[in-house]
Formats: C-alpha cells, sequence, structure tokens
C-alpha cells in the first residue's frame, strides 16, 4: 500500500509540475496597426489578417502564446527597439532607415504600393505624379513607406504636397471628399477601399515594389534567431502560402 501511495504521489506531483509548467509558457507581444486589411484589421474585438494568423504559427512553433496589441503605426519602431513589444508585424517594408533602429526577420510577403484616385482624375498613370510642372496633393498614412517613398519622389522634388493621416482610411475619406489629388499605399488595403467606396479605383501602374517582414529589437538576436527558424519551417510546408492565400486570391 506505501508502494501505491507512492507511486500515486510521485505522479500526482509529476502531473502538477507539468501543469504548472504548461501555466508558465512565456507570451509574445506582437504589436500592429490594425488598419491594413487583408493584412491587419479589426473583427468584432479581435485584430484578425494575415500577419496574426502568420503571427501565431510562428509562436506556435516556437513554443509561445501571443498576444497583438493594437497601436498608431508611428510608434512600431520605437515600442519594439524599446522593448515595449517582443515584435512587430504590420505589412511592414523593409528598408535602409529602419533597419539603422531595429532587426528585420526573413521576409513573408511582397507588397506594392498603389495609387489611388477618383474615377475621372487627371492622375492617369503613376508617371503623372513625376511629370513636369505636377503639382498633386497626395495623401499618405504616417510614417509608412507610403510616407517614405512620396516625401523624397514628390515633396522634396518640388511636384507637389504630401499630407499625412494616422490611417489609410482618413487618406482615403479625404481622397473621397476632394482634399486631396490621391493615395499612395499598400496594394491590398487600396483594393479594399475601393471596394467600400464607389468613384474610386487603383491605377495599373504600381508606385513600388517590397518586400515585408516583421521587426524585432537589435539586441533580441535570440528571437529572431528563433523566428526565422520558425518561418522557414512554416515556408516550407505551405502553412505561409496557405495563409496569404486564405486573404488574397491569385490573380
Amino acid at each position: 500500500m506505501k508502494k501505491i501511495l507512492a507511486v500515486a504521489l510521485t505522479l500526482a506531483l509529476t502531473l502538477t509540475a507539468f501543469a504548472a509548467c504548461a501555466e508558465s509558457k512565456e507570451t509574445l507581444t506582437m504589436a500592429t496597426n490594425a488598419s491594413f486589411p487583408p493584412y491587419e484589421y479589426v473583427e468584432g474585438d479581435q485584430v484578425v489578417g494575415i500577419d496574426p494568423e502568420i503571427a501565431a504559427a510562428v509562436c506556435e512553433k516556437m513554443g509561445y502564446d501571443l498576444e497583438i496589441v493594437d497601436t498608431e503605426f508611428d510608434s512600431l519602431i520605437s515600442g519594439v527597439a524599446s522593448g515595449k513589444y517582443d515584435f512587430v508585424m504590420a505589412g511592414m517594408t523593409v528598408t535602409e532607415e529602419r533597419q539603422q533602429m531595429i532587426n528585420f526577420s526573413d521576409s513573408y510577403a511582397t507588397g506594392i504600393q498603389s495609387v489611388i484616385v477618383k474615377e475621372d482624375s487627371d492622375i492617369t498613370s503613376v508617371d503623372d505624379l513625376f511629370a513636369e510642372g505636377a503639382n498633386h496633393t497626395v495623401g499618405v498614412q504616417l510614417s509608412t513607406t507610403g510616407d517614405i517613398y512620396t516625401t523624397g519622389d514628390i515633396e522634396e522634388a518640388g511636384l507637389g504636397t504630401v499630407q499625412r493621416f494616422p490611417n489609410g482610411n482618413e487618406a482615403v475619406m479625404a481622397l473621397v471628399n476632394g482634399k486631396i489629388d490621391c493615395v499612395v499605399i499598400d496594394n491590398e488595403p487600396a483594393k479594399a477601399y475601393v471596394a467600400a467606396n464607389p468613384g474610386l479605383k487603383v491605377l495599373d501602374s504600381s508606385y513600388a515594389v517590397e518586400d515585408y517582414a516583421a521587426a524585432i529589437a537589435k539586441d533580441n538576436t535570440e528571437l529572431l534567431e528563433k523566428f526565422n527558424a520558425a518561418l522557414a519551417e512554416l515556408k516550407a510546408d505551405g502553412t505561409i502560402d496557405a495563409i496569404i492565400a486564405k486573404y488574397i486570391s491569385a490573380e
């Protein structure tokens, strides 16, 4: 009987230890700006989309739980660089300027910067924005690559004015209301905004092609290595492609 009790006690202690281990599973915090469909947007009381699903798959592969924080895009880089967040996924493009402040994971998707105009706009191609004597007012989301590109290509070149908005929706509403001439934004959100706002269209010519990746603090090389390893496995087994295809149909 004592032996049976001892075995039972050992088993109980083992199960307790296992439960405690499960309860202490570490949580990683991902910061994003959930106004960028289909990469991240709010549905009900949850942030959903391509980035949240890929992040959840990566965290599961690494053995972590995932918490998502929705915040302003302009604060994402500084937040992850300071350690406030573990990583950022927000349809964020790899740029040399950003790489000076944070590290990027391997790329998991390709994005296209597109231009939204009214259907009767005199802007018929991206080239019209750079034509001699051009003077358009371009709407962008603050601190996005659309902001970065147009600031140099258009504003600093004396070819127009860049008006910056907290999110893409406000930029598009300004276009609808005739306050600006066009919006430069990523292609997938551009298509979603056009579908929701009759009278707008996306130009056939693209403004730029870029790579999306996760942003991680410079000193967190351990997480970067784990993240890239998990991402590579999820690419190899088709998980990443399946998640993207769920939201973006092949054209």
